[in-house]
């Protein structure tokens, strides 16, 4: 029986660096971001649904969801973000089935699930052996993502406002990675401490 682990963190966090720091150590990654993106993208199942449900307007040129004016829409009209979701989480949730039962049937030692929305969810807990957490200031999280991202400051910090507050994940952990002020080496040597609890190397 493998472990599973739920990864979280505020956006800007380096939850995708230790994702992917855990993959390398030979974790299976299921990134549930990521098949949330795919299901979004041009030829994407869902979007069928969001033009229907929304309007052709919410789709862009290329066929994808157009997601600026799906993020300005939720701001506005916070129900529309529970529409979509009710969209989008049961083809999330298939997929990610398809991909647990593909490791298990590889015989990998540990699950991790990449899941942005772990704590605000409350159905995955149940489903986890322990939950970790990428945390640092919220400030740090706004530098890193305005460097690498378009977004103004004000941008980003709505974002975080919008994402469980960072208490609540906190509380939720079983273990927790301060990435603050942390080189990539030092990251790593962290990543791998918490990863010998779950039976990685």
């Amino acid at each position: 029986m493998a472990w599973r682990i739920g990864l979280t963190g505020g956006i800007g966090s380096g939850k995708s660096t230790v994702l992917e720091m855990l993959r390398e150590m030979g974790a299976a990654a299921i990134d549930a971001d990521a098949i949330s993106r795919a299901v979004t993208a041009p030829g994407g199942a869902a979007v069928p649904a969001i033009a229907a449900h929304f309007g052709a307007g919410f789709i862009d040129a290329s066929g994808a969801l157009d997601r600026a004016r799906m993020r300005e829409l939720a701001y506005s009209q916070p129900a529309s973000r529970k529409e979509l979701e009710a969209i989008i989480h049961p083809l999330v949730g298939a997929e990610v089935q398809r991909q647990e039962a593909a490791a298990e049937a590889a015989g990998m030692p540990c699950i991790v699930y990449d899941i942005p929305l772990l704590v605000e969810s409350g159905r995955w807990r149940a489903k986890l052996h322990r939950v970790l957490v990428v945390d640092c200031e919220p400030e740090t999280q706004v530098a890193r993502v305005v460097t690498r991202s378009a977004l103004e400051p004000d941008a980003v910090r709505a974002i975080i406002a919008a994402q469980a507050p960072r208490a609540l994940r906190l509380a939720a952990a079983d273990l927790v990675i301060c990435n603050q002020a942390l080189t990539l080496d030092a990251l790593r040597s962290q990543v791998a401490q918490v990863a010998k609890t779950f039976g990685l190397n």
